[in-house]
């Protein structure tokens, strides 16, 4: 069972948005991490600045990574970012597994033309997994860095891994990318409304209404089928599961695409989760699953009522124009990592 059920019942495509707007209080970043300072009358964040931002992240990050370190290694990432290090810190130095080390090819930086705060840049970058000395997997990788104002260090908010070549970004004459605001209305959906109307197809499924306005794919329909697939198992343990996407106050952007009319959006979001038994009444202990039992508040949580188990999620979309025929907002990157684990 999922929330959300005839949130957008008996309605048309054209009414969508708006209630998606309405909506967005439950299930978009909030205002304040919106980045829409937009008014490029100088450029506030330069070239250089982002090369030393990202150099900066490579050679923390990478040092954490070689000793072990979750404490440096939290300094240069915030949000969806954050919880993902943390959890992947809390599980391999707890096992005695040695951190993976990233190899990243040549960046290309997409920074934007800002005046003012908050500030943000995107670099794309191959990355290359290296477990003990030895290269694994290369993907190729988006990475949103952004700080709040001028007394903060640049942070890495959030990677996403392309599950398809990133279109071309727009320019301006100085090289410096075009920025749209989360308030855009020329785009089929406004970005701040784009995660809620994600999560309602994840929630709801491919009957959703919504799912007139999102293309079908892992991180769509595909997230629903694995979560449903993971309660009708449950259901016949004799437990409820439930899921729920949300937002998650993370930073939100977005870039104008070549031909000016779609944009590529980053957000965040979490996918809530909770196994518990009917009316959390006592019962045989339900089992945490393994990336989340590092997150647990202390080794002697038993799940004799229930089990949660969080994701930070990083999601990297193209967002067509409104006028766009059958168009749809089409999900093409994403990572994610456990955020919060309890049981009780």
């Amino acid at each position: 069972m999922t929330h959300g059920k005839g949130w957008i019942q008996a309605i048309g495509v054209a009414a969508l948005a708006a209630v998606t707007l309405l909506s967005v209080q439950g299930c978009a970043p909030a205002p304040d991490a919106d980045a829409d300072a937009i008014t490029p009358t100088s450029h506030s964040v330069t070239f250089a600045d982002a090369r030393a931002a990202y150099q900066t992240y490579l050679k923390v990050s990478d040092t954490a990574a070689a000793t072990g370190d979750q404490a440096s290694a939290l300094t240069v990432v915030t949000s969806a970012q954050w919880a993902q290090t943390r959890s992947q810190y809390s599980a391999l130095v707890s096992a005695g597994t040695p951190v993976p080390r990233y190899r990243y090819g040549t960046p290309t930086f997409y920074v934007p033309a800002l005046s003012g705060f908050p500030q943000w840049f995107v670099v794309a970058a191959d990355r290359t997994t290296v477990t003990g000395r030895k290269p694994g997997a290369t993907a190729s990788t988006l990475m949103l860095f952004a700080r709040e104002k001028k007394t903060e260090d640049w942070t890495l908010s959030g990677t996403a891994v392309l599950s398809r070549p990133l279109p071309a970004i727009a320019r301006d004459a100085d090289g410096y990318a075009v920025p749209v605001s989360s308030k855009d209305s020329t785009l089929l959906l406004r970005p701040d409304v784009a995660g809620a109307t994600q999560a309602a197809v994840v929630d709801d499924g491919p009957s959703s209404p919504a799912a007139q306005v999102i293309a079908a794919g892992p991180m769509t329909t595909g997230l629903y089928a694995a979560q449903a697939a993971r309660a009708a198992a449950e259901q016949a343990r004799g437990l409820q599961y439930q899921w729920l996407l949300q937002g998650a106050p993370y930073p939100q952007v977005g870039l104008r695409l070549v031909g000016g009319d779609s944009a590529l959006i980053m957000y965040g979001m979490y996918l809530n989760t909770s196994n518990e038994h009917p009316n959390l009444v006592a019962g045989s202990p339900i089992g945490v699953p393994a990336e989340f039992t590092p997150l647990l508040a202390a080794p002697t949580e038993v799940g004799y009522h229930a089990v949660f188990a969080n994701w930070a999620y990083q999601f990297a979309a193209i967002d067509p124009p409104a006028t766009a025929r059958d168009g749809k907002l089409d999900v093409i990157g994403s990572q994610s990592g456990p955020s919060f684990g309890h049981a009780y």
